[in-house]
């Protein structure tokens, strides 16, 4: 199986992006997402580690997926900026 570096996950996510006609958000809307995602993350967490209950008809998240969603989100910021 192949490793999966930052400057190839950089090149999927371009790809992909750039499939839209619409391609990347400005900058602070990226923003915006990438801090609500982490939040989702923080929300997940603290109902996992019984820190803050989530309401009964809160469905459990994947821990994993949040994480992905907000290394997609910095993927994206970087992209944007042409850091690798």
């Amino acid at each position: 199986m192949e490793e999966l570096t930052l400057k190839k996950a950089q090149r999927i996510v371009d790809e992909w992006i750039n499939q839209f006609e619409e391609g990347y958000w400005p900058p602070l809307s990226m923003l915006a997402s990438l801090i609500e995602e982490v939040g989702e993350l923080a929300r997940e967490i603290n109902a996992r580690e019984k820190i803050k209950k989530k309401k009964e008809t809160e469905p459990e998240s994947d821990i994993g997926l949040e994480m992905a969603d907000i290394l997609f989100s910095l993927i994206c910021l970087a992209n944007y900026y042409a850091l690798t």
